[in-house]
């Protein structure tokens, strides 16, 4: 496959991976977390995304769509699925951008044309390209070809991965990766599938394998109160990271946040309803104490 779907092409990122950075976001994931705070990246199809604090009613988008499956209402513009195409005419005229198509696809060239331009960026902060999702091993095919061209190009390559793919596909990339962002996210399986909607017997193994490889991984863990955040689940999650082989994994927290309500909204989704909070200062640090009781770097972000 020479194009993946692509839901955003992030330039100056600095919390995914070394240096500053262009993050690749490719659409679709396996997994659906209740917390998912970028769920235009759950489906692998092309979505329209409408905001109606932007919308003027101007109704050029009524008048474009070749299929009548738009309407002006008290509440905005007013999409019927079951006739719209996603053919994205209407977000085309859109004047203030209140439609907006999320996915397109890009070829291997694209996204290292658009690397090149950063490339002096790169070499002085020590950044490079990291491949995200979604879930980036579901698009196999066109992530190999992306990360041997840039590895030709001589970028460093950073892949953040659920970890729930073929172990043997994983192995495989890591040859080509220079750094893994991998997800951990519950150690219990009943309770991983409930938040997630799978279990984490492949995402444990294939972490145990690719540590096993020789790869260089950094962990990131989702601290979330109320899931995850728990004496229990943290130190099932130190003592298991500890004994992975290789190098001592360093540890990212990433505190749970609500910002991704108005997303939901706009992509007409319903989130999954859950007594999640963000955990204290307090709670944060607690967490940071219980890996470093176990020999493990572990810090807020990242």
């Amino acid at each position: 496959m020479n194009k993946g779907i692509i839901f955003d092409i992030k330039r100056y990122a600095v919390n995914d991976g070394p240096g500053i950075r262009m993050t690749v976001f490719l659409k679709g994931c396996p997994l659906q977390c209740a917390w998912c705070h970028n769920p235009e990246s759950q489906s692998l199809k092309v979505q329209k995304m409408y905001t109606e604090s932007k919308c003027i009613g101007a109704k050029a988008c009524i008048e474009v769509c070749p299929n009548n499956a738009l309407s002006l209402s008290p509440q905005g513009i007013v999409t019927d699925y079951n006739s719209c195409l996603l053919c994205g005419k209407c977000a085309e005229v859109c004047p203030t951008l209140a439609i907006e198509m999320i996915g397109h696809e890009e070829s291997v060239n694209d996204i290292l044309l658009k690397a090149e331009k950063e490339r002096a960026v790169f070499d002085q902060s020590g950044g490079g390209i990291t491949v995200s999702g979604g879930e980036p091993m579901i698009h196999y095919d066109f992530l190999i070809k992306l990360l041997d061209a840039a590895g030709k190009k001589g970028f460093h390559r950073t892949v953040d991965t659920t970890g729930f793919s073929d172990g043997n596909n994983l192995l495989e990339l890591a040859k080509r990766t220079e750094l893994f962002l991998y997800d951990l996210k519950l150690m219990d399986s009943e309770k991983h599938k409930k938040y997630t909607g799978v279990g984490n017997k492949i995402i444990l193994q294939n972490l145990i394998d690719l540590s096993a490889s020789g790869a260089e991984i950094n962990i990131r863990i989702p601290l979330i109160k109320g899931v995850n955040a728990d004496d229990e689940n943290l130190e099932k999650s130190a003592r298991f990271i500890a004994s992975l082989e290789g190098k001592k994994k360093k540890v990212n927290l990433l505190p749970y946040h609500n910002i991704a309500e108005k997303k939901y909204r706009k992509l007409q989704m319903n989130p999954k309803k859950q007594d999640m909070e963000e955990p204290s200062v307090e709670e944060q640090q607690h967490a940071i104490d219980i890996f470093r009781k176990y020999g493990l770097e572990a810090m807020i972000g990242g």
